[in-house]
Order: structure tokens, then C-alpha cells, then sequence
């Protein structure tokens, strides 16, 4: 980036650095008055600026211009030139924020030696905001069921465009990782992914963390909004936005355009918003907690991001993909999952969706065999046949202990079979090949069970029939 603004009123000045600065490489714009100065402001912002502080038939002189622009866009850095200027003067550029000032008539080797060193505070200041704001949170998705596929199908579709969506699903399913998903794959991939935790800010907070502020002690401090502009700003559970803050998120959604705290002017952004809940929302707004009409503005296309229940054949995947994952990061050995252990994992139950089975296979590789050894079943939190039990013996829930051989059998079946049947997707040729059934004698024992399969997201799941 290496695009100057000069801002003088003589033309001869003008075009006399504006010839010098082509001649290094550098591409430059003209203005003669305040006007043309903020036109040019608004249509592009410059890498860097020069600005004379006495300009005749002027609305604004130069430190006017230059509070405005430190005001609107404070990464430009400002050399400030004057023919009669004064250490006053200077002083009061310096405060405002001017890069440096410079005395009429200049030497040019002394100009250029400040424009280089301003270039370079610049490359280097947005250098340092692009790695803060890089996206260097993981975006890959794992997975092959029927479920995830559904999902994934309808995220490809969105990263072509630029419409809000709201991405719903309990919590620890991956909507944040969605979210960066559709960011890396669109064509913003290259500008900031800003995430707002709704829960995580204090209400009163809100609106300075979002919106930014501005004093004449502070100056200015942009918001996140701001930190956003050009890429993608996701709220995450955005149910727990509070109301005061929701009218003047939809306000700045319907006008693309908000004023910071403390500040009048409106400051213009172009933000992709993206959300996510783990509530009903259209309870929430029943309820009087949620405003409709950003629900509106927020859910353009609302997208259910599927939990690990319902994607029960992604485990052993995803187990691998983490054991490998946690490799790279921490060193933690690299083993492999048993046939057994991926069996186990894939019958427990995770209310923690997948975030709960990452840090299940994190302690699993801390607590266990230092080396390539594979992961038994043994080792998983929960695992049946731990150090207190006999060998072969299977123990028996206190519920299960207290019942008749034949509910006892019944009810053991109807729980076996429902998580084997979701286990391998609804899939019931591969459940009957692994318990051991011929695939009609299985649908048979399903029927008497009460036991039927049905389509979720996509995905086949197996259930206890509501019909008597």
C-alpha cells in the first residue's frame, strides 16, 4: 500500500511532491481544500497524508482536518508542512496526533526521509493489527455423515455470499468453528474474524467494547466494529446480548453506520455479521428477551450445526483427528485409537458435544501410556471393567439390578440396539453385520421394541416409536 494524499492549497506545492513521490514509486491523489480532502478520505483510505495547515477558501484549516481524520481513520499516519508555522503550532499538530511536522520551504531529502519513515510506522502498525486480527483459530471440518455433509452442504453455499446467518446447536457442537469456516472459505478470508462472546461482557461494557469510544484524554479507541470492518464479526450466543444493546446492534445492521461512545460522528463499516445460539430464540422473544426484528436482521439464513449425538459414525474420526491435532501442539503422544476404544466412544453419551470429546482424548494421552501403544478401552473415563471389577463381568446399573429377567432383557435390547443403529448412522445392514443378525431378524426385534428409524438433519436416527 503506498498511496499518498497531498493536501495543499498551492497547486505548484501539490504537484511538485506529488512528481517527486511518482518518481520513488509511490501513487498519489491531490487536494487543494477540506472538501476535497474528506471526498478523497471517503472514497479510499490513504497510506499516508500530507497536509498543509493554512488552506485558503477552506471550510476547515489543517488541524481541523487533521482531529477529523485521527478521529475517522486513526491508522493514517499525518505529516503536517506550514510555511508559517510556529512551536505552538507544531506542539498542537504533535498532540493531535500528527506523525511530524515540517517547516516551509522543506528540503526535499528531509521530506523524504519522514515519508519513509511514516510508510514504514504504517506498513508496520497494520502489519501488527492483520496478525492480531488473523484468523489462526483451526476452520477445517471433520467429518463423512449424513448429518455433517447436510451441514457442510449448506455452509459451502453460504461463503458465496455475504447474507447474515445464524447458526444454532448446543453448546460445544462447533458453531464457532462454522462460523470461521464460512470467514476462510468466502472472499473476505483475507480480513479479520472478530469474535464477541455475548455472556462474556459485562452488559454496561457493551456498547464501549463494541462501538468503541472517545475523550479528549484518550482519544480515540476503536471498538470491535471497527476492528471487524471489511470481514466478519460473529457473536457467540448472541440470546445473551443485552437488550439495550440489541436496538442499537439493529440499528447499526439496518445503517451499516454507528457512533462511538462519547463520539458524534458516524462512523461507516462493512461487516458480514454472523451468529450463533444454543437456545430457542423464538422463546426468547415470547418471553420479551429477544428483539424480533434482529432476529430478523440476524437469521437471513439460519443453519443447525448437528450434535455429536447425531453424528455418532464422525467419532472415531474426529478422535483421531484431535490425537493428531494434540500432537502437533503439545507433544503428547501420537497413538492410535482401538477398535474397542472407538467402539466405547461412540456409545457414550456427550453433553459436551465435541468439545467434550476433545478434552476426553487430551487426558486420555496426558494420564496414559507414554508411547505408539493403542488406546484400549480401559482408558476411557466411564469404561466398564476397571481395576475394581472381575474380569468378564459386566456391572449392572442400580435401575436395571431391580427389574425382572424379562423387562430387565427387553429394556437392555431396546438401549443396545439404539446405539448401535445411531452409532453407524441408521445405517441397519452394517448394525445387523456387527451384532451379529441376520438383517431381517434384526427388523424384526426392532418392531418388537417399538424401536424406529427416522430422518434428522439429514441423518437416519433411531428412536422408540411415540405410537402406542
Amino acid at each position: 500500500m503506498s498511496d499518498i494524499l497531498i493536501v495543499d492549497d498551492e497547486r505548484d506545492i501539490r504537484e511538485l511532491i506529488s512528481d517527486i513521490l511518482q518518481d520513488d514509486g509511490y501513487t498519489t491523489r491531490l487536494a487543494s481544500n477540506s472538501s476535497e480532502c474528506l471526498d478523497q478520505l471517503e472514497t479510499e483510505q490513504p497510506a499516508l497524508m500530507i497536509l498543509d495547515i493554512w488552506l485558503k477558501d477552506s471550510d476547515m484549516d489543517g488541524i481541523d482536518i487533521l482531529k477529523s481524520t485521527k478521529r475517522n481513520y486513526p491508522e493514517v499516519p499525518i505529516i503536517i508542512i506550514s510555511g508559517h508555522g510556529t512551536i505552538e503550532i507544531a506542539v498542537a499538530a504533535i498532540k493531535q496526533g500528527a506523525y511530524d511536522y515540517i517547516e516551509k520551504p522543506f528540503n526535499i531529502d528531509q521530506l523524504m526521509v519522514v515519508i519513509g519513515r511514516a510508510m514504514e510506522t504504517s506498513r508496520l502498525r497494520r502489519e501488527n493489527v492483520e496478525l492480531k486480527n488473523r484468523d489462526t483459530a483451526p476452520s477445517e471440518m471433520i467429518g463423512a455423515s449424513a448429518a455433517f455433509k447436510a451441514m457442510k452442504s449448506q455452509l459451502d453455499k453460504v461463503t458465496r455470499s455475504n447474507g447474515r446467518v445464524m447458526l444454532s446447536g448446543p453448546g460445544g457442537c462447533g458453531k464457532e468453528l462454522a462460523a470461521r469456516y464460512i470467514h476462510s472459505n468466502s472472499n473476505r478470508a483475507a480480513a479479520p474474524f472478530v469474535s464477541v462472546g455475548s455472556a462474556s461482557i459485562e452488559p454496561e461494557r457493551m456498547e464501549e467494547v463494541l462501538f468503541g469510544r472517545e475523550s479528549p484524554d484518550r482519544g480515540v479507541e476503536p471498538g470491535l466494529l471497527e476492528k471487524a470492518d471489511g470481514g466478519v464479526l460473529f457473536f457467540d450466543e448472541v440470546a445473551d446480548m443485552p437488550p439495550g444493546t440489541q436496538s442499537k446492534i439493529l440499528r447499526v445492521l439496518v445503517e451499516q453506520a454507528f457512533q462511538r461512545v462519547g463520539g458524534a460522528d458516524k462512523i461507516k463499516v462493512d461487516v458480514r455479521v454472523i451468529s450463533s445460539t444454543n437456545r430457542d430464540l423464538a422463546q426468547e422473544i415470547a418471553a420479551g428477551r429477544f428483539r424480533q426484528e434482529l432476529f430478523h436482521r440476524l437469521a437471513v439464513v439460519p443453519i443447525a450445526v448437528p450434535s455429536l449425538d447425531e453424528r455418532r459414525e464422525d467419532i472415531p474420526v474426529l478422535a483421531e483427528h484431535f490425537i493428531a491435532e494434540l500432537n502437533r501442539s503439545q507433544g503428547l503422544p501420537l497413538r492410535k485409537l482401538s477398535e474397542e476404544a472407538a467402539a466405547l466412544l461412540q456409545t457414550m453419551i456427550w453433553p459436551g458435544n465435541v468439545r467434550q470429546l476433545k478434552n476426553v482424548i487430551e487426558r486420555v494421552l496426558i494420564l496414559g501410556a507414554d508411547d505408539k501403544s493403542e488406546i484400549g478401552a480401559g482408558e476411557l473415563p466411564g469404561a466398564e471393567g476397571g481395576e475394581d471389577a472381575e474380569e468378564g463381568r459386566v456391572v449392572l446399573s442400580g435401575s436395571l439390578a431391580t427389574l425382572p429377567l424379562r423387562e430387565a432383557r427387553e429394556l437392555f435390547e431396546r438401549e443396545y440396539l439404539l446405539t448401535q443403529i445411531n452409532r453407524f448412522g441408521g445405517n441397519i445392514s452394517r448394525t445387523a453385520n456387527f451384532v451379529g443378525m441376520e438383517r431381517s431378524a434384526l427388523h424384526r426385534k426392532l418392531k418388537s421394541l417399538n424401536v424406529v428409524t427416522s430422518t434428522k438433519q439429514g441423518s437416519r436416527v433411531a428412536h422408540v416409536s411415540d405410537a402406542d
